[in-house]
This record gives structure tokens, C-alpha cells and sequence, in this order.
């Protein structure tokens, strides 16, 4: 049989009561009054402690930021002085580089005067070989 609308409305009004005592019955009510506001206190309290930590953070932070920044100055500068360093490293080469140039041409010279040499040589052997 279907119930009405007007049925399940009568029922909803007599059965709420009792519902409400059995949700009061299940579930347990603080004992005392106070623990409300004492877990108020403690939840302020941490989160005051949170809001410190918080910032105690943000202030280690922009030290470590800071320490950082300091750090990449300073290798920075090293790196500068390093590349100073290759670059004299590079001109002694230069200069070295010079030197093995002058070199080369002064054996140069002096192989063709020792060629020159012989070929004189040669030429008065053989001339006096033919006058005499």
C-alpha cells in the first residue's frame, strides 16, 4: 500500500524526538563547560608559536638568500682573477711563440749560409782541380 504524502509527514513528526535522543544518547557531550574554552587558548597559543616560527623562517631564509648572493660575488671575483691569470698565461705564450719565431728564422739564415758555403766550397775544389 502507498503512503501519502500527509502519512509520511505524520510519521517524520512522531519519530523525531526519539531520533534526537538516541543521536544525544550515542554521541558523547563534553563533561565540562570549560574545556571549550581552555582548547580555545591552546589552539591561539599554537597558533601564535606558528605564526613565530613562521617568520623565524622567512628571517633564516633571507640569510641563507643573502649568504648565497655573497657566495656567488665572491666566486665571481675568483673567476675574474682566474681568467686575468690565463690571459698573462696567454701573452707569455705570445712572447714564447715570438721567440720560437725568431728562432726559426736565425736557422734559416744559417742554413742557407752553410748551404751557400758548400756550394763555394765545391766551386774552388773544383776550380782548382781543373787548373791544377
Amino acid at each position: 500500500m502507498p503512503l501519502r504524502e500527509e502519512d509520511v509527514q505524520r510519521i517524520g513528526d512522531y519519530i523525531k524526538p526519539w531520533i534526537r535522543e538516541l543521536v544525544d544518547a550515542a554521541v558523547p557531550q563534553p563533561a565540562l563547560a570549560g574545556v571549550g574554552t581552555q582548547l580555545l587558548e591552546r589552539m591561539v597559543r599554537v597558533e601564535e608559536e606558528l605564526k613565530s616560527q613562521r617568520e623565524l623562517m622567512d628571517q633564516r631564509f633571507a640569510a641563507v638568500d643573502k649568504r648565497f648572493e655573497d657566495l656567488m660575488a665572491h666566486s665571481d671575483k675568483r673567476f675574474e682573477a682566474v681568467d686575468r691569470r690565463f690571459e698573462a698565461v696567454d701573452k707569455r705564450f705570445d712572447d714564447v711563440n715570438k721567440r720560437f719565431d725568431d728562432v726559426n728564422e736565425s736557422f734559416k739564415r744559417t742554413q742557407w749560409l752553410i748551404g751557400l758555403g758548400f756550394v763555394l766550397v765545391t766551386a774552388a775544389v773544383t776550380v782548382f782541380g781543373l787548373l791544377g
